[in-house]
């Protein structure tokens, strides 16, 4: 049976697409670069490709017309972006959604996995949440507040009886992680991570990018329409996440320093226009240390009952993370 993949070349995207493919699903992957080398990987697998847009509706409508599952897994996901850059931001993560996920519906696709975040649920607190869980606080990012308008549109859709499952992934991590704490394990693995830091008690649920992927084809596969399912490996607290690493090749093994909040919170804050000014990736961003300080504590038991998922323990997803990226960074 067919299935049409937005974000198919992405972090997430590309195991997503290739355990489709070795389930037997005939992939169609919506992408905007078809010469890109993320896009030929997944065509060598098996993909077809078709050149199109979320943000274009009518890109997306030929490609998908036959189809017997959709499954929307494009976003944009970055911190600290620029305010003109915003409007593209929202265009993608909420526009994108509802031209994707309107079109499904129109063309009648009987089931719809849409992936969402453990962001839009917002900060927990001290509790453990779950699907049930109602936001308490305001976005602390921009990301954050695309992602809560993206989910509660599907949610709308989702009650009004349409085909979708949501996926809400927590913080994803793995090898090739392009997020903030994704620099950060690379500079670990390179001995560039500094012995000063900051958010010592901030917690936050992960998920490694295959079981991330798992979770999603799982949705497809067993999820109930009207349902959400959030996916995690577990939570950890930033000091006992920074401890895992240190138990590995890498950089500094001690911690010299925790940055207090209003310290942490200069730092960023003026780490970031140096690096836009000189063109680097803006990983140290105001959004980032907020996302830092906060807390996001959710379970996946939901995900393990209905969805048949066996999520690795959190320290395994970690330990694979790390050695992962000291790969990378052997080959250079």
């Amino acid at each position: 049976m067919k299935v049409f993949v937005t974000g198919g070349t992405g972090f997430i995207g590309q195991p997503l697409t290739r355990m489709l493919l070795q389930r037997g699903w005939d992939v169609t992957v919506l992408v905007r670069k078809p010469e890109s080398p993320e896009a030929r990987a997944i065509q060598s697998l098996g993909a077809q490709l078709v050149a199109g847009d979320v943000t274009d509706r009518e890109s997306m409508r030929e490609a998908m017309m036959g189809a017997g599952a959709v499954i929307h897994n494009a976003a944009w996901y970055e911190f600290g972006i620029p305010r003109r850059a915003q409007n593209r931001m929202r265009t993608i993560n909420v526009q994108g959604t509802e031209n994707t996920l309107g079109l499904a519906m129109e063309l009648g696709i009987p089931k719809i996995v849409y992936t969402s975040s453990i962001l839009a649920f917002g900060q927990t607190g001290n509790i453990i949440a779950d699907e049930t869980f109602q936001r308490r606080a305001p976005p602390i990012s921009f990301y954050e507040q695309t992602k809560m308008e993206a989910h509660e549109m599907v949610v709308t859709l989702q009650k009004k009886g349409a085909p979708i499952v949501i996926a809400c992934p927590a913080g994803v991590i793995g090898p090739g992680d392009r997020s903030g704490l994704g620099y950060l394990v690379r500079m670990y693995v390179r001995g560039f991570l500094p012995p000063v830091l900051w958010a010592q008690h901030g917690r936050r649920a992960h998920v490694f990018v295959e079981d991330a992927a798992e979770g999603i084809v799982r949705c497809l596969e067993y999820g109930k329409a009207g349902e959400t399912y959030i996916l995690s490996n577990g939570i950890m607290q930033h000091r006992d996440m920074f401890r895992l690493w240190k138990q590995t090749p890498g950089g500094f093994k001690v911690t010299l320093f925790w940055m207090p909040y209003p310290m942490a919170m200069l730092f960023n804050c003026l780490a970031e226009p140096i690096e836009r000014l000189f063109g680097l990736p803006v990983v140290f961003c105001r959004e980032f240390a907020l996302a830092a300080f906060a807390s996001w504590q959710f379970c996946a038991t939901k995900a393990e009952r209905e969805l048949g998922m066996h999520f690795r323990s959190l320290e395994d997803a970690w330990l694979e993370t790390l050695e992962g990226e000291r790969a990378l960074a052997r080959k250079g």
